[in-house]
């Protein structure tokens, strides 16, 4: 158990998850001040921050851009502060969904057939089967997330998934179980089912109160559990490794995990799924928090990377 601490919550920020980021951050920090460590919360919503003097560590409680796609953790890394969650090059390539999703795919993850996308006036991919499931590349949160289910339908996903630029991930809808795997310290944690009642698990139904049911630890019997588990720690070592991390997968019928993505910066409200998963162990908020500080300070995600 360390001593009591300077810790800075870094909390907000300027991407679209800026409202989800803020609700983190605050319950880090009140869970932080429950366990007698000195916190300051900082707001980074012009992209710009200034420390503490004596800063110990920094919590991230940032999502979406700025926070999970490497731009924060580059700038404390060249402050020499300490930081949770995983390194700049991990989190840049984790939250590219492609590059995660083609280095997964190497070290023999199954993965969705897909194109990728990045105009307006493009017709319906060849050779991808309906339906399809649209994503932006660089995005999180399931922000822009748009199914499309016929050609008819297949301009106007399109255009949602393209709002504000970039690229768009195509790939083809998996049949199956929607789960996720938290990995904290090389620790697999159990495995959370996901469990819309209506439609699919997007941002309406990831954020709305009691539109989506939790399940944890997942009803998979040892062996698939073992198997998802299993996937989860690939796909993590596969883009580079780190701290803590959730990995999203469909589970087909036959038990195949199919990856979706890895978030390196997962939801730390008192409900987010990594908490969840940590309290089906016993380990309770303020604990698994008190946990990832003990990581960054230890193991600093830089040294990780070398």
């Amino acid at each position: 158990m360390l001593e009591p601490l300077d810790i800075c919550v870094m909390l907000g920020g300027p991407s679209e998850e800026r409202e989800v980021s803020l609700q983190s951050g605050a319950a880090v920090a009140d869970a932080l001040r429950s366990l007698d460590h000195r916190v300051s919360e900082i707001d980074p919503v012009d992209g710009e921050f200034r420390l503490p003097p004596k800063t110990d560590v920094v919590f991230l409680a940032l999502h979406g851009t700025y926070g999970e796609d490497g731009t924060v953790q580059g700038k404390l890394d060249a402050l020499g502060v300490p930081y949770t969650g995983c390194s700049e090059a991990v989190s840049r390539l984790a939250f590219d969904k492609v590059a995660a999703k083609r280095a997964c795919s190497r070290d023999g993850l199954a993965t969705a057939k897909d194109c990728v996308v990045d105009a307006l006036g493009v017709g319906l991919p060849d050779g991808l089967e309906l339906p399809l499931v649209l994503k932006p590349v660089c995005q999180g949160s399931s922000i822009r997330l748009e199914f499309v289910d016929s050609g008819d339908a297949w301009p106007s996903g399109l255009a949602k998934s393209l709002e504000g630029g970039g690229r768009v991930l195509v790939e083809e809808l998996i049949g199956g179980r929607e789960v996720t795997v938290g990995v904290v310290g090389g620790q697999l944690l159990p495995v959370v089912e996901i469990t819309p009642k209506r439609g699919a698990y997007d941002y309406a139904n990831k954020y709305t109160t009691g539109a989506t049911e939790y399940t944890c630890p997942a009803p998979f019997d040892a062996e698939a559990t073992h198997r998802i588990q299993h996937a989860g720690e690939l796909a993590l070592a596969a883009i580079g490794g780190g701290n803590c991390a959730r990995v999203d997968f469909i589970v087909r019928p036959d038990g195949e995990p199919v990856f979706l993505e890895v978030n390196t910066l997962p939801g730390m409200t008192q409900t987010s799924l990594l908490p969840k998963a940590a309290a089906a162990t016993g380990t309770g908020f303020a604990e698994l928090c008190q946990w990832l500080v003990e990581l960054a300070v230890e193991h600093p995600p830089l040294a990780a990377t070398g």
